[in-house]
């Protein structure tokens, strides 16, 4: 049996979609979660979302983030009507404002648009 030489091309091929896997993994770890944004933790973003929570009357917590443009602390919370608020907070957790998202369902998305 003769050993079959590897074709120079062939190997150029296989290290260049060897480097765009790499590549992609990276740029995949370094987004962090599915959405995109990363969710903060720690005692502080702790004590942030108890207070967006008492701003807003309850609700749920949909996301967090430290060191946002607006605030040391940005609260987002998920109202009982499905309605968004974001709350920002500075570092000693007094509420700065409380800005509607503006995001919502399709359904409502749709009505917005005039579409049909």
């Amino acid at each position: 049996m003769y050993a079959r030489a590897i074709n120079p091309k062939t190997l150029l091929i296989a290290a260049a979609v060897a480097m765009l896997l790499l590549v992609g993994a990276g740029v995949a770890y370094a987004t962090g979660s599915d959405s995109g944004e990363q969710q903060a933790t720690g005692a502080g973003i702790e004590k942030a979302k108890s207070v967006a929570l008492d701003q807003t009357n309850g609700g749920r917590v949909t996301g967090t983030e430290v060191g946002d443009e607006e605030g040391y602390y940005e609260v987002e919370v998920t109202r009982e009507d499905g309605s968004q608020v974001d709350v920002h907070l500075d570092r000693n957790f007094n509420i700065l404002s409380t800005p509607a998202d503006h995001e919502s369902n399709d359904s409502q998305d749709a009505a917005n648009d005039g579409g049909g």
